[in-house]
Parts: C-alpha cells; structure tokens; sequence
C-alpha cells in the first residue's frame, strides 16, 4: 500500500508551491490506489500563525485533494499533529543516546556565535565543533548551571559516503564529513524537523517521500537517523521549485502566491488543479487541458523534471478563461451565485425580484468574454441599475458634437419605439440602417449607444444587451442621456 503525505507547517497562508507539493502528492496516491496523509507539523512553536492551519486544509478542500487521514479523519496512525506526539521524539531521543548515536549539548548561542565567526575567519567549513561530545561530567554540569538550557544533537558519522537513488533527480551523494552535528532535540523539548520527521514518517509507514527541493539538502541527515535507528527509509523524490518570471523564487512581489488568493480573484478548482499539474510535470510535449481524472489517470513520477518551472500568470488566465467558456450556462451562474456569497465584496448589487432566467441571460452575454469570476461584477452591473450616471463628455464621441449627439439621441428613441419586436435582429438591421442615415461612423454612433446604455465603453454585443436589458429600460436610459445633453 502505497502511503504519502503532506506536512504542513501553521506558521503561514497556503503558498502556491506547498500546495502544488500536496496536489503531487495526492495524485501519486490517488493513481496507485493508495493513502494520502496530511499530518501537521507544528512544533515551531515561536512561528505559528493564527488561523494558517484552517487555510491550509480550506486550499485542499476547495481544489478537491481530500486527505485519507489527518486532521478530523481518524486513521490507525495518529495523532496528527507533532505537538501531541512529543513524547514519541523524546524516547526516540533517549534511544539515540544510549546507542551513543546522539549526544546533549550545552553550548550557548553566545559561544556557537563565536564559534561561526572564528570558523568563517580561519575560511573553514562553518559548523558544530563537537565541543560538548566528549566533555567531562564536572564540565557538562558547569555549562548547565550557567545557562540552564541543552539541546540534543545526532552524531554524525565521519568518512561516509551517503547516496540517494531519486526519484526525481536521481543519484545524488554526500559526504558526511562535510555535515555537523545537527539539532534534534530542541532546549524546550520540542523536536527539531530532521527527527520528527523521520520519526513521523516511520511510525506513520509512509513509503514515499515527495516534497520540494529545498528538503533535499536534509535528506543526508534524514537518511543517517533512519540508519541510526536501524529504520528502512521510504524512497525520496524532490520536486522542481517554482520560480516567477524573472527566474527567481516566486514571491510576493510577483503577485498573489497563497492559493486562497487565487480562490478570492475568481480562478476555478479545476483551473488551478491543471495549471499546477504542469508547473514540473507534462503528459506530453502539447497537451495543455487535463481534467483531474485524466491527472489522476496518467500522473506518473517519471515525467516531473528536474528543473524549475515557470508561474506565467498569463497561461493561468487563459485557462481559467477556457474553462469557463466550456461550463454549462447553468453550472457558471450556480458558481457566480456560490462566489457572490462567499465574497460579498465581489458581488453584484441583484435588486429583489430578478428572475432566474434574466440572471442566466446576463450571464450568457459574458461568458465568452469572462475569463475571471470576480470580472462578473464589472461586465454586468449595468444590467442590474435603474439608471447610470453618465458626464455628457463621456457620451460625446469623437468628432460628435452635443448636437449632433442629440439629434442621433432622438432619432433613435423614435426607432426603438416604433420597432415591432425587440430583439437582436430587428435591432441590427434597425440600428444599422439609422446608422447609415446619419452619416455617422459605426464606431461613433454604436460607441454613443452603448455609453448611453451601459455607462462603459466596452460591453457584451451591444444589440444582445438592449435585448436582455428590454425596450423600456433601454429607453429610459437614452432619455436620461438626453437630458444629460440639454
């Protein structure tokens, strides 16, 4: 039974890599039939952030990565969280130094301070000096009583060669000489993440290890714990960071990178579930559009590259576009309304009374142009207003004058009044040959009517919106427009 997880850290939002790191994760798992865990590391007391771990498991929910155990899904292996396993790492912990593999450390930050900089004078590798290994007990005692504060380090071994067969990247080796004695056990009796994980991941049977390329410098101490310990490792597999578009690690300064910013601008699950699969992975060299059970379907480990890949916002709109052009008229306008309410701040002003099939007319006349939910608002307010505030030179075209303007005004309200059914085609054909009678460029003229009626310069098909919005009210608005002009 294939095992993996996801291990988050609460001390920040959900960033658009950590998630791209559990959606692998669960494919892998979901592809091969087996269990997807998230387990929450917090043991980084100093850096928890309030309220991160909700939007941590909201980001997974809202893309659809349901977990098979952690937070509230029991499993066999719990708990889920290292704050409430502490015990587990400190007896490992014990086990570690009667075996002599680990040893206390009574050093304080003053002197470690000290140390680095002597080190990096002398232009040597910089790291624990083994000076508390083999200290006197009288010794030992002294530096306690000072500081009142010890840690616990592992020993690493000297004169090793420590090798990883990838799964991603493939063989990569260490020397052991060139790695100190790292913290395992912290002065406030909280793990360090080098042994909770190794022992999380042992106790929870985890069979692979997929997670970013920045852990894989930690493998070599993660992978001589296990050996310590006389543990069999799982297999490793280090995914490709993703960069922004300056080729440097995708940031803030990039635009949003949480993935629940990404839910509040208005990109649709399934959008951010295909873009995400191909940000280090492809099912060949040019298919772009992958449902989530084609992922699932196909996802394999031999075809996420080594290098990083590239967040290019521009791919992302463009899909979240097309997805949204292929949704059934009925399923976008549930989504809109589900939006609305979860950000009222995006939502529409709908007066009391609007009917279900006015929405979906509305709709209609901006899916081919949305290419964002939270676009909705402002494509389609006009439709939603009894009347719009116009300044007469926003209404004025270029080379029309206030008269010339008027008279276009009038003319047009006389047409409209008289056309026998109102709709698109005999308002094409009516418009259009009023058009030519005045002599005005289509651009002036339909530029003028659209203002009038929807206060914007650019709109859905002008024709299909005086049919959604209707004769009387389009109406009203041309008078309203003339009477900006008098």
């Amino acid at each position: 039974m294939i095992r993996v997880r996801f291990a988050p850290s609460p001390t920040g939002f959900p960033h658009v890599g950590n998630i791209r790191t559990a959606m692998f994760n669960w494919l892998f798992a979901r592809r091969h039939g087996g269990k997807f865990i998230v387990r929450v590391e917090d043991t980084d007391q100093n850096r928890l952030v309030s309220g991160a771990l909700d939007s941590i498991l909201e980001a997974l929910a809202w893309l659809g990565l349901q977990w098979d155990e952690g937070p509230n899904v029991e499993g066999p292996y719990g708990p889920y969280f290292q704050s409430q396993r502490l015990r587990l790492y400190v007896s490992i912990t014990d086990q570690l130094i009667k075996d002599e593999q680990a040893y206390y450390c009574y050093c304080t930050p003053e002197r470690l301070t000290d140390m680095r900089k002597r080190q990096q004078t002398l232009k040597q590798p910089t790291g624990y000096d083994r000076h508390c290994l083999n200290l006197p007990t009288s010794e030992k005692e002294n530096m306690y009583g000072a500081s009142k504060q010890k840690v616990v380090r592992f020993r690493m071994p000297n004169d090793r060669s420590i090798i990883l067969e990838d799964l991603i990247r493939g063989k990569v080796s260490w020397d052991s000489n060139l790695l100190d004695d790292f913290v395992i056990l912290k002065s406030d009796g909280y793990p360090t993440y080098h042994l909770a994980s190794v022992v999380d991941d042992h106790l929870m049977e985890i069979t692979h290890v997929l997670r970013a390329e920045e852990w894989l410098p930690s493998t070599p101490k993660h992978l001589m714990i296990y050996q310590a310990l006389n543990w069999d490792a799982p297999l490793f597999g280090h995914m490709p960071m993703i960069l922004g578009p300056d080729k440097s690690k995708l940031s803030k300064r990039h635009g949003a990178t949480s993935a629940l910013e990404y839910k509040e601008m208005g990109y649709l699950p399934d959008t951010m579930i295909n873009f995400m699969a191909l940000l280090g992975w492809s099912l060949d060299d040019h298919t772009e559009i992958l449902t989530q059970e084609t992922l699932v379907k196909e996802f394999s480990l031999d075809r996420v590259v080594k290098s990083a890949a590239i967040f290019n916002k521009e791919k992302l709109d463009w899909m979240n576009g097309l997805y949204i052009r292929s949704m059934n008229l009925d399923d976008l306008t549930v989504r809109l309304e589900d939006y609305w309410k979860e950000f009222p701040n995006q939502a529409l002003s709908i007066p009391t009374g609007v009917s279900r099939d006015y929405l979906l007319k509305v709709v209609s006349l901006i899916q081919e142009r949305l290419k964002l939910l939270s676009e909705a608002q402002e494509l389609t307010e006009f439709f939603f207003l009894d009347d719009i505030n116009l300044e007469i030179m926003e209404l004025l075209q270029k080379g029309m004058d206030v008269n010339v303007t008027l008279f276009a005004l009038n003319v047009t309200l006389r047409e409209l009044r008289a056309i026998d059914s109102f709709n698109v085609q005999n308002l094409e054909k009516c418009l259009l040959d009023l058009n030519s009678q005045l002599e005005l460029s289509r651009g002036q003229f339909l530029g003028m009517l659209r203002m009038a009626l929807t206060g914007k310069k650019s709109s859905p098909p002008l024709f299909a919106t005086m049919e959604v919005l209707g004769r009387d009210r389009c109406i009203r608005r041309l008078e309203s427009a003339r009477s900006s002009l008098s």
